[in-house]
């Protein structure tokens, strides 16, 4: 990345099912711009929203089922200082505490659309330790107008980095 390499550990999320679920991107058919999230998973699909910032979305299911996972939030590990020079912010809390904070913080724009996260691009997700089921907190979804009583918002109970309690 260019800024130097940055990361962290992913404290929050929010799952996008394509039937049955109108905040989808596909939940209306593939359109030029949803259309990395009917292709294969572990690819980026990141959007630009509200004219103003990136959102980064790990596509999720087999070839031509558009669901993918909304990255909300991580908690900094390495790389801080690129991240608070991209974000103009010092408190950690303000880094990636939200998914345009993020995308801001990790450098990431149109250019990171379709990149393989499993491994050969300059974006990648690794495993780590997994969260005892008793720190994970479902509930619904912030933010939208439809679908929003979905429990498919996810974060782990106790993390400062989260971007809605």
């Amino acid at each position: 990345m260019e800024g130097g390499a940055c990361g962290g550990t992913i404290v929050e999320t929010e799952a996008y099912l394509q039937r049955g679920d109108a905040s989808c991107h596909a939940a209306r058919g593939m359109t030029l711009r949803n259309a990395p999230m009917f292709g294969p998973p572990g690819h980026a699909y990141v959007y630009f929203t509200y004219g103003n910032h990136f959102c980064l979305n790990v596509v999720c299911c087999e070839e031509g089922i558009a669901e993918a996972v909304l990255i909300r939030a991580i908690e900094p590990t390495h790389g801080v200082e690129a991240m608070r020079r991209r974000r103009g912010r010092d408190a950690l809390r303000d880094l990636c505490s939200g998914p345009g904070k993020l995308c801001q913080a990790l450098g990431l724009g149109r250019e990171h659309n379709r990149l393989d996260l499993c491994g050969g691009s300059p974006l990648s997700l690794r495993a780590g330790d997994t969260a005892p089921r008793s720190r994970i907190v479902t509930t619904t979804r912030i933010g939208l107008r439809h679908a929003a009583e979905l429990p498919l918002r996810f974060y782990l109970r106790g993390s400062e980095f989260i971007s809605h309690k």
